[in-house]
C-alpha cells in the first residue's frame, strides 16, 4: 500500500492510501479540493473515506468529496459526524469493495471521546491521538484514557507506519528535548526532521519503532522521563498517569523557541 500525505490548511495532512491497482482510500479529508486534486494528479479511483473524529479539519471536505465520488464514509459512532454511511466501533474490521487492504478499528479516546484509529497493511491512521514525537490535546478525554489509547497503538508491530494528521514533528521535538536532552535517538530525529523540513518535505510517516525511541508520551517509564517527573513535579515513580498528565500539561504551555 502506498501512502500519500496531502497537505492542507497550515499543517494538516489528509492521507490517501493507495493499493496496487490505483484504488484509493481518503483518511480525514478536512478539505475537498486538495484530495480531489491529488486523486486526479495520481489517476486514482476513490473507494472510501475513513474518519477518525469529528473536528472540522478532519471532516470538512467530506460533503464535497461524496458529491463527486459516491463512496462509503466510515466514521465513529458520533452524531457530530453527520455524513457517515457506516459507524465503526472498537474491534471492527473495515473491508472496502474494490480496495485490496482492510482496516482494523481501534478505539482511541482522549483527544475526543469517540476518536478511533485505523490500522491495515502496515499503516496506522491515528488522527490526532498519536503525533510524531507527541500526542493530541485532551479536549474531551482524561490523561488515563489517552495514555491507554497510546499504549494500544504502541503495542502494534514496530515497523508500522504512523500516519498522523499534522506536521507538528519539529515543535514536538523541541518539547521532547526539554524532557530527555540526553536521548541520542531524539537528537538524530531532530537532525533528520530539520533536513526534511528545510527541503519542504513531510516528516511523516514515522514508525512506531521510531516513536518508541523518541516520543516522551510513549516513554513514560523511561528512566529520564521518570526522573523528570520526580524532579520537576514531585511525581512518584509508580504514578504513570500523573506523569503523563504532567507531560501533556507541559506541552500545552510550551512555546517553541524561535531558534527551532
Amino acid at each position: 500500500m502506498r501512502l500519500i500525505p496531502v497537505p492542507a490548511f497550515d499543517d494538516n495532512y489528509l492521507w490517501l492510501a493507495v493499493d496496487g491497482d490505483g484504488a484509493a482510500v481518503a483518511v480525514d479529508p478536512g478539505a475537498a479540493e486538495p484530495v480531489l486534486a491529488a486523486l486526479d494528479a495520481h489517476a486514482l479511483t476513490l473507494r472510501a473515506i475513513l474518519v477518525t473524529h469529528h473536528h472540522n479539519d478532519h471532516i470538512g471536505g467530506v460533503a464535497d468529496i461524496v458529491a463527486r465520488h459516491r463512496v462509503p464514509v466510515y466514521a465513529p459512532d458520533d452524531e457530530r459526524i453527520a455524513l457517515a454511511t457506516a459507524r465503526v466501533h472498537d474491534g471492527d474490521r473495515v473491508g472496502i469493495d474494490g480496495f485490496a487492504a482492510s482496516f482494523d478499528v481501534i478505539a482511541t479516546p482522549g483527544h475526543t471521546r469517540s476518536h478511533v484509529s485505523y490500522v491495515g497493511d502496515g499503516a496506522l491512521f491515528c488522527g490526532d491521538t498519536l503525533f510524531s514525537v507527541g500526542c493530541g490535546r485532551l479536549f474531551e478525554g482524561t490523561p488515563g484514557q489517552m495514555l491507554a489509547s497510546l499504549e494500544r497503538l504502541a503495542a502494534l508491530p514496530p515497523e508500522t507506519a504512523v500516519c498522523c494528521a499534522h506536521e507538528y514533528t519539529l515543535s514536538n521535538c523541541a518539547y521532547a528535548d526539554t524532557i530527555e536532552p540526553g536521548n541520542a535517538a531524539l537528537r538524530q530525529r531532530i537532525a533528520n526532521v530539520r533536513t526534511l523540513r528545510a527541503q519542504v518535505r513531510p516528516s511523516l510517516p514515522s514508525t512506531l519503532a521510531l516513536e518508541a525511541a523518541t516520543n516522551p508520551f510513549l516513554r513514560v517509564d523511561a528512566p529520564d522521563v521518570v526522573d523528570w517527573g520526580m524532579r520537576t513535579h514531585g511525581i512518584a515513580a509508580a504514578d504513570r498517569v500523573a506523569r503523563f498528565a504532567a507531560l501533556r500539561s507541559g506541552k500545552d504551555q510550551f512555546r517553541t523557541p524561535a531558534s527551532w
